[in-house]
């Protein structure tokens, strides 16, 4: 099965997996927003009813519906009757207002703590993948790099996505991959807000390089160490936008 094909279907089996702790419908909400402004969730795709949305989160019907409710009202949701009806995902077309809402939330101590958290486990895949990467996965990571277009945010949030989720199933670990899936659709939206600016988007083309020649002459240390460099800088562009998010909420 083809990496990207694997991944991507990690990242949506990772969006509906059960919640850990109380099933409250705001836990829910929150984890189809992020996967809906993630782009794991596409536009248009039509989502699981409210039955089997509660009996994937493992949360009551009832809640699930609340949650539905609250994405609807939020213009992420449209819900049509009839046949052919259900609950269908809407384009995003400025998914600003809804991180600068999420950065508000949360302190700087949590962003970082979250950063330390998203760290750890890329870079630890990137060590692993490139023990274990073959010379024909190096070729087709090489070429999805190639064919990345991150002339504007969305594309290079999708690209980063994209980029971190084939690194980790290279590693050949499932469990790194589903919890690196779990914290990409968590925190990923947040992570990557650096990439509203032009220089940020063109740096992560070179951090994915360079991660790619590291896997490809099997440098553990090294793969290890970039993706740890690309993620801390990138959570020092979250905090400095989470000070003007604060200002401009203010």
């Amino acid at each position: 099965m083809p990496e990207t094909i694997r991944a991507r279907g990690a990242a949506r089996a990772a969006v509906f997996a059960p919640l850990d702790g109380a099933g409250r419908a705001a836990l829910v909400e929150q984890r189809l927003a992020d996967a809906i402004i993630l782009g794991v969730l596409p536009s248009g795709e039509r989502l699981p009813s409210e039955a089997e949305l509660a009996r994937r989160f493992g949360v009551a019907t009832v809640t699930a519906r609340e949650a539905l409710e609250s994405l609807r009202d939020r213009g992420l949701v449209e819900t049509r009757r009839g046949r052919g009806g259900g609950s269908f995902v809407q384009p995003v077309r400025d998914h600003r207002p809804l991180v600068d809402l999420r950065l508000r939330e949360l302190s700087r101590v949590e962003l970082r703590d979250m950063g330390v958290h998203y760290a750890a486990l890329a870079s630890a895949a990137a060590e692993l993948a490139a023990e274990r990467t073959t010379e024909d996965d190096v070729e087709g990571l090489s070429r999805l790099v190639a064919s990345f277009d991150v002339s504007e945010e969305g594309a290079a949030r999708r690209a980063e996505s994209t980029f971190r989720l084939e690194v980790a199933a290279l590693s050949q670990s499932a469990r790194l991959v589903r919890e690196h899936v779990r914290l990409q659709a968590e925190f990923g939206p947040l992570l990557w807000v650096g990439f509203r600016e032009a220089v940020h988007r063109e740096r992560a083309l070179d951090h994915y390089r360079a991660v790619i020649g590291h896997l490809a002459s099997g440098d553990r240390d090294g793969a290890r160490g970039t993706t740890l460099a690309h993620i801390q800088e990138a959570v020092e562009a979250l905090i400095d936008e989470k000070v003007a998010a604060d200002r401009r909420g203010s």
